[in-house]
């Protein structure tokens, strides 16, 4: 292990550095320090691709513009979409259709009484009356209402990227594993808020899908892929890289299903190790 506790073991070639966000990459005030943006101008003035894999919605990608936007491309909403960052571009998406939506809607309304959900799309953000004012804030109008209008004909709903489910109160890995068995063959189900909020996915979609199918259409072998995340959403995508590690806040059941860890996301985790790899590319090729 490195001085900064990045784990200095051998690795393939690297091509492409996949990193989630929040928890991750930036820091709890949801910026980028001057170490790892440094790290991340060096992967890629060394020829190596940074692609951002988080579960915010397209729209949250602004906010992080000044931090990030030198970068060029993100994939969003677990997989739901990827988003050009620096021309705030959508790019490719892949929705979770409506009709599967109402019906993981009326499962978790029926197995988890409380439930309440809201939806992310092109046009923005719509939620039902209980669903309360997400974390980050909502601070634009936007439509409010029961699930079945905001979905159904005639509804503002359109090329749903993720629908949220949030319960006022179970313990969220317990919602998570209660949501997986009613309506897991419905859709893909997975979390990474501290609070019981659930993140759901078209079948089949997930941050490891998304970044596949990036990589093959660049010719990029998941061997030549390094990945970071910190939640269990990031679990599918750790799990599909050559190289993954988690940082040491991570989930549990993260730590324990990822072989390489480093120091936490303040301690800039990710940029401790990019250094190790870049500094080793480097010394390979003299």
């Amino acid at each position: 292990m490195g001085e900064d506790g990045a784990v200095t073991e051998p690795r393939p070639a690297l091509r492409l550095v996949a990193t989630d966000l929040d928890g991750t990459l930036l820091c709890s005030g949801g910026t980028v320090t001057d170490r790892t943006a440094a790290a991340l101008a060096a992967a890629e003035a060394a020829g190596v691709q940074v692609v951002f894999v988080t579960g915010r919605p397209p729209r949250w990608m602004e906010q992080l513009s000044a931090h990030i936007g030198g970068h060029g491309v993100a994939i969003c909403s677990n997989g739901g979409a990827i988003v050009d960052v620096r021309r705030g571009e959508l790019l490719e998406s892949f929705p979770l259709a409506a009709d599967a939506a109402l019906a993981v809607v009326d499962i978790l309304r029926a197995k988890l009484p409380g439930t309440a959900f809201a939806f992310e799309y092109p046009e923005g953000f719509a939620r039902e009356p209980e669903y309360a004012v997400p974390m980050w804030g909502e601070q634009t109008d936007h439509p409010i209402g029961p699930a079945e209008e905001l979905l159904g004909d005639g509804g503002p709903v359109r090329g749903l990227f993720k629908l949220l489910a949030k319960h006022p109160d179970l313990d969220p890995d317990t919602l998570l594993t209660e949501a997986r068995a009613a309506a897991g063959h419905l859709a893909e189900i997975t979390r990474s808020a501290p609070i019981p909020l659930l993140e759901i996915s078209a079948p089949g979609v997930t941050k490891a899908s998304t970044l596949a199918a990036w990589c093959a259409g660049h010719g990029i072998d998941r061997s030549e892929v390094v990945a970071f995340g910190d939640m269990p959403n990031d679990l599918e995508m750790l799990a599909w890289a050559g190289t993954a590690y988690a940082v040491a806040n991570a989930h549990p059941q993260v730590l324990a299903a990822v072989e390489l860890h480093t120091v936490s996301n303040e301690q800039d985790g990710v940029a401790a190790v990019l250094e190790e790899l870049l500094d080793r590319i480097s010394r390979t090729a003299r």
